[in-house]
């Protein structure tokens, strides 16, 4: 799921379908937001599907997306983890000042 999310371009692709008035959009309304060619574009939102993020259905001509709500879900509620309570464990390779 984080190396679909490691390109800016995925992670934003997925930001504006998740956004979406209605939840799913067509290919034809991701494509002007982004100066990629339409294949290059299809070949970032297939990474996502096949992550679990994004599930698609073709209608005529278009193809159209939307997140998938358990997988948000689920980047929510890692992303959401209170790592400033952990500890810390000192690296073993790092140098003591002395």
């Amino acid at each position: 799921m984080f190396k679909a999310l490691g390109d800016p371009v995925r992670l934003r692709m997925l930001s504006l379908i998740a956004s979406h008035e209605g939840g799913q959009c067509c290919v034809c309304e991701i494509t002007p937001f982004f100066e990629l060619s339409q294949p290059t574009i299809s070949h970032h939102l297939k990474t996502l599907r096949e992550a679990g993020l994004l599930d698609c259905e073709r209608r005529g001509t278009w193809v159209y997306y939307w997140a998938i709500p358990s997988a948000i879900a689920q980047l929510s509620a890692v992303l959401a983890l209170d790592i400033i309570d952990s500890p810390i464990t000192p690296d073993p390779f790092e140098r003591t000042c002395r």
